[in-house]
């Protein structure tokens, strides 16, 4: 069955569907297969090896993404379109210097803020590489930004003066399953197994690089309690023993291989909210990892030693986002619980090392 495939088997399920986002992503092309790993993938026992590294797509340059941010916040909003940008109420936008742009009105708020917030602690964290750039907008009909979609914007409902998300359109992404020890075997009625250095050998290098990244991702979604994406499969098998074999949600590959971490609006305030409901499958998932990206262990070290988690994201949030006051920054509560899971990462790494 399932369940007793090998970690190699399991790991080497293929991608399914393709979903585009379109827009003139500037992910590197895709080229001739990486170079063999060395002997080893894996450094000191729980770090990726310089090596595997660097056969890591580069994601979102960040003059490229500054450069799309500039652009994005002095362009007028050309058209407004539906459909390819999640909920009903989002719209994808072509603005006037030709690019494209997921529009995001949120339910509430808080989601807005909790996407921008993620956005920025990805900064913090250095992945934000993986991260689509993303700028917040103030919806004003009268403004000269939104001046050209004027009738659009009354039949939209969106509110005057609400605040939305601009995330650049990405073009040619596919849908990601997830691997072991997250995928079929999950699914296969198994506890969650940890990812460690033993496992890893003979896997191909393709395989090891996208590996490197579901560590990232795993991390950032423990520490931002995000559920609406590979913890909300998890939670899902209870009535779907397949989910595992579908895709991830809110997660998309590029054509060079690099994963995208999509809609991260559940993110570090509304997942802050539902910690009882969805932290008996963040802990599970966070505790199956334990090979991580030296520079992310070494950043969550940092956090924890100078216990600065909150400090760091509000100077970053404040320095590159002009609108962060319209929607605030966590409170008190949500900022002891971002030190709080920042402490429970830097002790499983801890516990991982001692292994």
């Amino acid at each position: 069955g399932d369940g007793q495939k090998t970690f190699r088997a399991l790991l080497a399920v293929p991608a399914a569907g393709r979903e585009e986002r379109g827009g003139k992503g500037r992910f590197a092309a895709a080229g001739s297969p990486p170079p063999a790993a060395a002997a080893s993938p894996v450094e000191r026992g729980i770090f990726w090896s310089r090596e595997l590294e660097e056969q890591v797509p580069p994601g979102f340059a960040a003059e490229e993404t500054a450069a799309w941010l500039s652009a994005a916040r002095a362009a007028r909003v050309a058209s407004l379109e539906r459909g390819g940008c999640g909920r009903s109420s989002n719209r994808l936008a072509r603005l006037s210097d030709g690019s494209r742009a997921c529009v995001r009105y949120g339910i509430n708020p808080e989601q807005i803020q909790g996407e921008a917030l993620s956005y920025h602690l990805a900064g913090v964290l250095g992945m934000q590489e993986r991260l689509p750039p993303m700028a917040l907008a103030l919806v004003e009909t009268r403004g000269r930004q939104w001046e050209p979609v004027r009738e659009e914007l009354r039949g939209s409902h969106w509110a005057e003066g609400a605040v939305v998300s601009l995330t650049r359109w990405v073009d040619n992404l596919t849908a990601v399953v997830a691997p072991a020890p997250w995928g079929a075997e999950a699914g296969g009625g198994r506890r969650l197994q940890p990812l460690s250095a033993g496992e890893l050998g003979g896997l191909p290098p393709s395989q090891l690089v996208e590996l490197v990244q579901w560590s990232d991702l795993i991390l950032f979604d423990y520490l931002t309690a995000n559920f609406d994406r590979l913890v909300s499969n998890l939670f899902s098998l209870q009535w779907d023993p397949r989910v595992m074999h579908r895709a991830t949600s809110n997660l998309l590959r590029a054509p060079d291989g690099g994963l995208v971490f999509m809609d991260n609006e559940a993110g570090l305030v509304h997942g802050y909210r539902l910690l009882a409901m969805w932290d008996p499958y963040n802990e599970p998932l966070l505790r199956s990892v334990c090979v991580f990206r030296e520079g992310t262990a070494r950043r969550v070290a940092e956090l924890h030693r100078r216990r600065s988690a909150a400090a760091e994201l509000r100077r970053r949030y404040r320095a590159r986002e002009p609108l962060w006051a319209r929607l605030g920054f966590l409170s008190e509560r949500q900022a002891e619980l971002l030190q709080a899971r920042v402490d429970f990462v830097h002790r499983h790494i801890a516990h991982c090392r001692a292994q």
